[in-house]
Order: C-alpha cells, then sequence, then structure tokens
C-alpha cells in the first residue's frame, strides 16, 4: 500500500519575524555613525578608528542586504519557485560574510603597515569619536536583539552591530594607553585584533548558510531522536529514506517513507495526523511529505481498496 500525504506551507508574516522597523532605525544610525568614523578617523590619524568604520560599512551593507532579502522573501511562491523566496535571505547572509572576511584582510594589510611605521594619532578625537560609535551601535543592537533569535539574516546583521560595539571598546581603550604612554602601535594590534573578531562572526554565519544550502539537518534537532519518536506512534513499523533540512531560518521540512501495520486505510489516516502532530508540536517542522508503505501489500484489504480508491 502507498499513500502519500504533504503538508502544504502556510506561513503567516507572525510565523517570518522580519524586524524590518528595527533594521530600517538600525541602518539609518549607522550609517551617519559611519560618516563621523571616517571623518574622524582621518582627522585623528586613527587605523583602528577607521578600520571600526570599514566594519560599520559592512554593517551597512549587512542591514541593506537583510531588507532586500526580508522584503523579497514575502514574495508567494510560483510554478517554478514552489518553496517562494525564503532562501534569499541566505544567499543575502552568505554575501554578509563574505563581505566580512575581505575587510577584514584590508584591516590586517593596513595595520602591517603601519606597525612597521607607527604615526601620532590625535587621541581626543579617536576617543571621542569611539565612545559616540559604542552608543550608537548599543541602540542598534537593542533594536535587533529579538529578531535575531529568529532569523538567520538578521542574526548576520545583529552580528556585525556586535562586533563593531567591541570594536567601539577596544578603540576606547587604546586611545586610553596612547594616551598615557603614546605608545602608537597599539593603534595597529587593536586594528588586527578588530579584523580577527570580524572573521570569527562571518565564519559562523557563513558555516550556518552553507549548512542551510546544502540541506543538513537543521541545528538543534536529532534526526535519530525524530525517528525514534515516530517509531512510537501507534501503527508504525519502521520508517525509513528520511530526510530532514531547512527550507529558511526556523521553516524546516521532512520527507520520509514510513511502514506501517496491515490495517484500514482510514485508520492509516490517522497515523498520519499524530505524525505531523508530533513533528510540528516537538520540532516545529512545519512541512511534510510521507508516503505509507506494507510489507503485505499484494494481498490485503486496504491494497486492494488503494488501487480502487487511490490517495493522494
Amino acid at each position: 500500500m502507498i499513500q502519500s500525504q504533504e503538508s502544504g506551507i502556510h506561513y503567516s508574516k507572525e510565523r517570518l519575524p522580519s524586524g524590518n522597523k528595527g533594521l530600517t532605525i538600525a541602518l539609518s544610525v549607522t550609517s551617519l555613525m559611519m560618516v563621523a568614523e571616517v571623518a574622524g578617523g582621518i582627522i585623528s590619524n586613527s587605523l583602528a578608528l577607521l578600520s571600526d568604520a570599514g566594519h560599520m560599512l559592512t554593517d551597512i551593507l549587512a542591514l541593506a542586504l537583510t531588507l532586500f532579502a526580508l522584503k523579497f522573501g514575502e514574495r508567494p511562491a510560483t510554478s517554478e519557485k514552489t518553496y517562494g523566496f525564503y532562501r534569499i535571505e541566505i544567499l543575502a547572509a552568505l554575501i554578509n560574510g563574505s563581505i566580512l572576511i575581505l575587510i577584514s584582510l584590508y584591516v590586517f594589510y593596513k595595520a602591517y603597515l603601519r606597525i612597521i611605521e607607527p604615526s601620532e594619532i590625535k587621541t581626543p578625537i579617536m576617543m571621542g569619536v569611539a565612545f559616540l560609535g559604542l552608543i550608537v551601535n548599543i541602540f542598534a543592537a537593542i533594536l535587533l536583539k529579538k529578531s535575531s533569535r529568529e532569523n538567520l539574516n538578521v542574526r548576520g546583521a545583529y552580528l556585525h552591530i556586535i562586533g563593531d560595539a567591541l570594536s567601539s571598546i577596544a578603540v576606547l581603550a587604546g586611545g586610553i594607553i596612547i594616551l598615557f604612554t603614546r605608545w602608537y602601535r597599539i593603534d595597529s594590534i587593536l586594528s588586527f585584533i578588530i579584523g580577527i573578531m570580524i572573521i570569527l562572526g562571518a565564519y559562523a554565519l557563513m558555516k550556518e548558510s552553507v549548512d542551510i544550502l546544502l540541506e543538513a539537518t537543521p541545528k538543534g534537532i536529532d534526526l535519530e531522536d525524530v525517528i525514534s519518536e515516530i517509531k512510537k506512534i501507534r501503527g508504525v513499523k519502521d520508517i525509513h529514506h528520511v530526510h530532514l533540512w531547512t527550507i529558511t531560518s526556523g521553516i524546516y521540512a521532512l520527507s520520509g517513507h514510513i511502514l506501517i501495520e496491515d490495517i484500514l486505510t482510514s485508520k492509516s489516516t490517522q497515523i498520519l495526523v499524530d505524525t505531523n502532530r508530533l513533528l510540528k508540536e516537538k520540532y516545529h517542522i512545519d512541512h511534510t511529505t510521507l508516503q505509507f508503505e506494507c510489507e503485505t501489500c499484494d494481498d490485503s484489504l486496504v491494497c486492494r481498496l488503494e488501487r480502487n480508491h487511490p490517495v493522494y
């Protein structure tokens, strides 16, 4: 007996948190702050401050890409793109991570040059702009914190902001050291530290994005545990050919073949209902495609009924 049932995707806007308002405000204040950091870095001759401005530029790109991806992802599915455009946000997250790594490499290069030939830095300007940048980053991080827990692309933008806040703290600390010791190489050393922080955040973001694009098992869900729970459902004998993947942040899909007992078709429908309820309530798997199989399919009453009245 073969019985297939697919639970369609019906996602409301609440199911896909966008955080558009917070992103728009964060983009605006971050853009203004980047201009201030560039001006401050040039006037004070601080590479660390300019590096922080470069990191803030990636914040702006991340926020802009995120807004674009979330807006584009709201478009309905088509006959050619049956899952819709949800994965636009994953592609944008991957681009964000790539940009971060390229910026980091440039920061390393400039920091190396400054270590060889240190330059005098106007510390008060450097510290004042860094402090203002810290306040702006904290404000932007608060705006994005809630949405970052539910959306990968917003999380990428949130990581940008957090990394930049840490950079501002490092620049402030460097300014204090320079103020009291006149050790200007600390500015270059801080630039290296900022670059390393950027790369670490970018790697984590890119790894999760690639896992989703490769349809890896969602982080936080144990496939063996899912299989074990399905086998406990009354009437289920075994399950195989199981595939579990992420469509986009917070939207999971599962397909598989379930071997059931030789029972009436009407009773097998209850197994399907129980399985879908389990997957949704315990694992938040909204989209399932399950095929039922029976070992005694040739002679059973159920299979004769199935041949005469197939269920799709």
